[in-house]
């Protein structure tokens, strides 16, 4: 019995946990090839500054190239 895939989540934030920037949020994205999700290397003072980022163009962007490094080279 083969087991079903499931789906990746999208990009999200979260509180950071490096202490240099404590309080602040970092945006993070699966990946189905890695067993954690990439960081991306912004810091937001707010989870909402940080969420409209990921739905920016700059976001959209940064993220296509996180998970398709290849496609934009």
């Amino acid at each position: 019995m083969m087991r079903k895939k499931k789906p990746i989540p999208g990009p999200y934030a979260a509180l950071t946990k490096d202490t240099r920037f404590a309080g602040t949020y970092e945006v993070l994205v699966p990946d189905e090839d890695r067993a954690k999700p990439h960081r991306i290397p912004m810091q937001f003072a707010t989870r909402e500054s940080a969420e409209s980022w990921i739905h920016s163009p700059e976001g959209v962007e940064t993220i296509t190239l996180v998970l398709h490094p290849r496609r934009h080279s």
